[in-house]
């Protein structure tokens, strides 16, 4: 056996694989977290077709989902030495590849889907800025949805958290900091790990939009939900900007505007799959706590301050938080909501 034919395979693993199929069409590797059959997954698949169709099948999508390629980091890794050229990323990947645009999800700072999009429209040319920096191209944000905690006993309260065994993602410094803020101690474990880790009794608590969390099937083993949410939990589809340059500039133009068609679809869907799946949860008998009260809500917020300060200079600037909560505030007060104690945050707007 020779030394050729030893190192073909880790070549070929090696080798640039943007490069064109023998038909000169450009497949982009896409892996994702989302179970096939999913929403989330629905809506790429159109995409790709959309794309396939409107570049007369020059560049196409190869799908990966169902985390087959890894969670986030293992996919980032993989985009680097060009195994794969794209991905739907949760806020943990955008973290690893530009960490300045996790301000997106900062603990307690959003009130309602209109401010989400209020600071991704207002702060759009430097968040796009800092992925292409890290060399990526920005297909289109997503919306994964407003972060509740899902547990096996009732939680009403900020208190009742520090009773639970809470589950944090491993490295995920934004669960960290909310939970420091709480003074609670989480266990670090992958997503993979969390269903066995439930079913042992490692954790009896868990965090994620209702979606996610009905799609991983973790609901089966908690019986309430806390209304008040965490946080919005932002994500983004992006490529690699090594693979982008590589089509042509009518494709790469035709590739953008697909692109942000499909996902501005994909995250109004969201917005309501996760309302429904909330719903649902609740029909299979899990119980959502009661609202926050106006004195539990201004807690929040100032849990939230405490753990926005403790990011500041690590995953993003002091400057960058101070001008966006700074817009905040002058939008709050533009619409006549109170500078605090808003009630219970999450989802449509609330008329004051």
């Amino acid at each position: 056996m020779t030394f050729f034919s030893l190192a073909l395979p880790w070549l070929l693993a090696c080798a640039p694989s943007w490069a064109a199929d023998a038909a000169g069409v450009k497949v982009i590797k896409f892996a994702t977290l989302a179970p096939t059959g999913s929403p989330w997954m629905e809506v790429m698949n159109g995409l790709n077709v959309e794309l396939q169709a409107k570049t007369a099948g020059r560049v196409k999508f190869k799908m990966y989902p169902d985390g087959v390629q890894g969670e986030d980091k293992d996919v980032v890794k993989k985009i680097r030495i060009g195994q794969l050229h794209a991905a739907g990323f949760t806020g943990v990947g955008l973290g690893e590849i530009a960490p300045e645009v996790r301000i997106l999800d900062a603990p307690w700072l959003f009130r309602n889907d209109d401010e989400v999009e209020f600071i991704h429209q207002s702060f759009a040319k430097e968040l796009n800025a800092a992925l292409e920096k890290a060399g990526y191209v920005l297909l289109g944000w997503t919306e994964l949805g407003w972060v509740h905690v899902f547990s096996k006993t009732p939680i009403n309260s900020p208190e009742d958290m520090k009773k639970a065994k809470m589950w944090v993602w491993e490295g995920d410094p934004i669960a960290q900091a909310a939970y420091r803020a709480l003074g609670i101690k989480p266990i670090p474990l992958s997503v993979v790990d969390v269903m066995s880790s439930l079913e042992t009794g490692m954790i009896d608590a868990v965090y994620g939009p209702p979606l996610g969390v009905t799609a991983l099937q973790w609901f089966r083993r908690v019986k309430h939900i806390y209304a008040a949410p965490m946080a919005d939990s932002s994500g983004a589809v992006l490529i690699s900007k090594k693979m982008f340059e590589s089509l042509s500039e009518a494709d790469r133009k035709t590739l953008l505007e697909v692109s942000a068609k499909h996902l501005r679809r994909l995250n109004l869907l969201s917005r309501q799959e996760n309302e429904d799946a909330l719903v649902s949860l609740q029909k299979q008998g899990l119980k959502l706590s009661a609202r926050p009260t106006p004195e539990e809500a201004r807690r929040f917020e100032e849990l939230g301050r405490q753990a926005r300060q403790d990011l500041a200079g690590s995953l993003f600037s002091a400057e960058l938080l101070e001008r966006v909560e700074q817009a905040l505030a002058r939008r709050r007060a533009e619409s006549g909501q109170p500078k605090s104690g808003a009630g219970r945050p999450g989802g449509k707007a609330q008329k004051s």
